[in-house]
């Protein structure tokens, strides 16, 4: 792979808002010469001469020619929350927008995260030219190490974007090998036969931006995460003008996020949770303040630090991630940070529970969090208890409600107050809703509305509003991962080729070896126990050597069923010694047998069905 190219480029506010500045890369094609058919002089050309300079110019126009159609492949982020991946193909060559991962919900039993199928970009890494990226967060960045590891190309991401891209690399050991390019709102990259203009957009991180990718096919617009703030942290609003000269130009399609499309009117700015901040921290009085929030969410980290600072608290960042991004933020520029402001969780001992103010981790219920291991007292420098005011600042995701809750109640036990949900303004979404939405379809006035980012509900929904806005049905795709799109200049759509789009289950250090089988495997196990049954067989003397011995795990409690047990051994070994006594040869039908006889036995007393490992040793 390539040696990594890290360039610091520093944020031009006119660049956000519309100047823009055009990034060549090595993809890019280099200017051809130009061949002069005339002298010095600037005679005229001989007949002969002008002839072959003609064919010249006739053939070089027919090399240029570039087709007026673009396909679209989606391998991730539709009909379900992350692992957003789009794939535009152009010329016959490739460009990755956005490569991220999704979190499991419980009926992924010890799965820790999920990411796309990349067997689509394998087959083709020759052709990929870049991974574009439009901001931070875990469900565009989160596949990227794995990735990696498969293919070679470039991943162009604004400063804090490839700040984030560089730690995760690093965890995986791969950074060294990978190639990171800078780009800032407003800049133009020239990617292949792709251009790409970089527009500054609203979200809950910083650096966020929505595409115009450009071929001879037309533009698309795809925005990414946004929202129209009016009042951002950074004073940076959403570049609207540029969407509305792209519209007057004219867009292809537009693929736009449908994260709330369910939900009516307009997001709420992110400066009113700043207001509620004040408000609870003047309430907590005398308590120890402790803030849970996301780690990478640096505008509500800046809001917190603010109001410590004007209240003369100390602060204390807590959780490798919030550690990181705020080593980040302060670093880049997107994060203030007062001179003395923040200790570290050794001196938290030094100063009273008034002086003090926590952010951390475990906003989610997430077991290995700081938020988490402090109310299950198993924290190495904080104790909670009746002193403590916490505030959990965000939305549970869909899947966590329950570890949320579970956390809030033993937090409560210890004594603490906890401020959660909707109790107070202490979270805004980073997603548009629905006029957000409208507004950005009518600026855009896309030939082809294409909603993503959502499961079936929020792109239905989103369409939905497309159509109340006079948009057919034809001129809509609701799409689904896996199906890849030829669109031509007309914004008519050709469905082609399904190609492999599945999930990747990550478990530990292992990818993709946790199939369905597996899961089905925690699931039952999970549900009803396991029941083993031993034995070893010298099937030469034809006699049983030892067993059969009959092992319960999360079945039943076997002092108290020893009765139960007893039976289970008895009808294992009659099934062993009518083998042992027949002509048949065939260890695997025993075990069958076994474990078909057991399973309708336990069924017959208990009405469950554990799982039945039945393990026959030859002699």
């Amino acid at each position: 792979m390539a040696a990594k190219e890290i360039k610091k480029s520093p944020v031009n506010k006119s660049q956000k808002q519309g100047k823009r500045r055009v990034v060549k890369n090595s993809y890019s094609g280099k200017k051809k010469a130009v061949n002069k058919t005339t002298s010095k002089n600037n005679k005229k050309p001989s007949p002969a001469r002008a002839k072959k300079a003609t064919v010249k110019r006739t053939q070089a126009r027919k090399t240029v020619r570039l087709p007026k159609d673009i396909n679209i492949t989606f391998l991730g982020g539709l009909n379900e929350i992350g692992k957003n991946i789009t794939v535009y193909e152009y010329a016959d060559e490739m460009l990755v927008v956005d490569c991220g991962l999704a979190f499991p919900d419980t009926s992924l039993l010890g799965v820790d995260a999920v990411i796309p199928d990349f067997t689509y970009l394998k087959e083709n890494a020759a052709k990929i030219k870049a991974i574009i990226i439009t901001h931070g967060h875990e469900d565009h960045i989160g596949g990227l190490p794995y990735l990696m590891k498969e293919i070679n190309a470039p991943i162009y991401g604004t400063p804090l974007t490839v700040g984030l891209i560089e730690y995760k690399l690093k965890e995986h050991g791969i950074f060294d090998n990978c190639t990171l390019k800078k780009f800032n709102a407003g800049d133009i990259l020239k990617i292949g036969k792709f251009e790409v203009e970089c527009i500054h957009v609203n979200h809950s991180i910083p650096d966020a931006v929505a595409f115009a990718i450009k071929t001879g096919a037309g533009t698309i617009v795809q925005t990414g995460d946004f929202k129209i703030d009016n009042t951002p942290i950074d004073s940076d609003v959403i570049n609207i003008p540029r969407f509305a000269e792209l519209g007057a130009q004219g867009v292809l399609a537009l693929l736009q996020d449908s994260t709330n499309a369910e939900k009516e009117g307009y997001t709420l700015s992110e400066s009113l949770v700043g207001k509620t901040f004040e408000e609870l921290f003047r309430d907590a009085g005398k308590k120890r303040i402790i803030v849970a929030t996301f780690a990478s969410n640096v505008h509500r980290i800046q809001q917190i630090l603010n109001v410590a600072k004007s209240l003369k608290r100390k602060v204390v960042v807590m959780g490798r991630s919030m550690e990181n991004i705020v080593k980040l933020g302060e670093e880049l520029g997107y994060l203030k940070v007062s001179k003395g402001l923040l200790i570290n969780q050794n001196e938290i001992k030094n100063y009273p529970d008034s002086k003090l103010v926590l952010i951390c981790t475990g906003s989610q219920g997430e077991p290995m969090a700081a938020l988490s291991k402090m109310a299950l007292s198993e924290h190495r420098t904080v104790e909670v208890g009746a002193n403590d005011y916490v505030i959990i600042s965000s939305r549970p995701i869909p899947g966590n409600e329950k570890g949320i809750g579970n956390v809030i109640n033993a937090l409560m036990q210890h004594g603490a107050d906890v401020i959660y949900e909707n109790m107070y303004q202490t979270h805004v979404s980073g997603h548009a809703c629905a006029e957000e939405l409208k507004m950005m379809i009518n600026l855009v006035k896309p030939k082809l509305f294409v909603p993503v980012h959502g499961e079936q509900k929020h792109l239905k929904k989103h369409a939905e509003l497309a159509m109340s806005m006079g948009y057919k049905n034809k001129s809509i795709l609701i799409s689904e991962n896996g199906e890849s799109v030829n669109i031509n200049s007309k914004g008519e759509v050709t469905k082609r080729e399904k190609v492999e789009a599945g999930q990747i289950f990550i478990d530990g250090s292992g990818v993709g070896d946790v199939a369905s089988i597996v899961l089905r495997d925690r699931s039952k196990l999970s549900a009803a126990g396991m029941v083993a049954v031993s034995a070893a067989i010298d099937n030469h003397s034809r006699y049983m050597l030892a067993g059969p011995e009959v092992i319960s795990r999360g079945f039943v409690y076997v002092k108290e069923n020893e009765k139960l047990m007893d039976t289970l051994a008895k009808k294992s070994e009659d099934d062993i010694r009518r083998y042992l006594n027949s002509k048949n040869y065939d260890l695997n039908a025993l075990r069958t047998k076994i474990r078909d006889d057991i399973s309708q036995l336990i069924y017959r007393e208990t009405k469950r069905n554990p799982m039945i490992l039945v393990i026959i040793m030859e002699v």
